[in-house]
C-alpha cells in the first residue's frame, strides 16, 4: 500500500487502478481476489521484492490456457524505478511462461506486452527480451489519467 501510495501520481497516467488513493480494505479486498484468481490460473500475480522491500507487481493476466497465451504486465514503485526491476521480472516470467509444462513451466505459446505508447520506460523492456512489435492500436485505449483522451497501446509478442 505504501509503495502504492509513494507512487500514485506516477501510475495515474498509466494505470486505471491508481486513480483513487487505496485504502486498507481496499488492498486487502485486492489481495485476496488475487490469491484466488491465481489458485484458479485466471491470473499470476506476482510481488517483486528486493532487500526485503516491496518494489512492485508483475504477472500474467488475460490468460488463456486453449491458445495458450497470456499477458504480462508490471509496474515498479517509483522509488526503485530505473533500477531493472521490471525488466528483470518480465524476462522471468517469460522465460517461465514460454518454457515446457513437462520442464516446469506453463507451456504457453503466444507471450504478450501492451503498454501505452506514451510510456517510454515501458515499451522499451519487450525488445530488449526479443519481443517483436506486432502493432500500435490507434485509439486503443481512454487515457487512465484523463477519460476525454484516447491512446495508442504498443503490443509486443512472443511465440514459440
Amino acid at each position: 500500500m505504501a509503495a502504492q501510495q509513494a507512487s500514485r501520481a506516477e501510475l495515474r497516467r498509466f494505470m486505471v487502478w491508481a486513480q483513487a488513493e487505496p485504502d486498507l480494505e481496499t488492498v486487502q479486498r485486492n489481495l485476496e481476489t488475487a490469491a484466488e484468481q491465481f489458485s484458479s490460473g485466471e491470473v499470476l500475480r506476482y510481488h517483486i521484492w528486493h532487500g526485503g522491500e516491496f518494489v512492485g507487481s508483475t504477472g500474467f493476466h488475460a490468460l488463456d490456457w486453449q491458445v495458450p497465451k497470456g499477458e504480462i504486465g508490471y509496474w515498479i514503485a517509483t522509488p526503485h524505478a530505473g533500477h531493472g526491476y521490471a525488466r528483470e521480472a518480465a524476462a522471468a516470467l517469460t522465460e517461465l511462461g514460454l518454457r515446457p509444462v513437462a520442464n516446469g513451466g506453463l507451456g504457453l505459446r503466444r507471450i504478450e506486452i501492451r503498454c501505452d505508447a506514451s510510456n517510454e520506460r515501458s515499451q522499451r523492456i519487450p525488445p530488449q527480451l526479443g519481443y517483436t512489435l506486432d502493432a500500435r492500436l490507434v485509439n486503443f485505449a481512454v487515457a487512465a489519467d484523463d477519460p476525454s483522451q484516447l491512446r495508442d497501446t504498443l503490443l509486443f509478442s512472443r511465440t514459440v
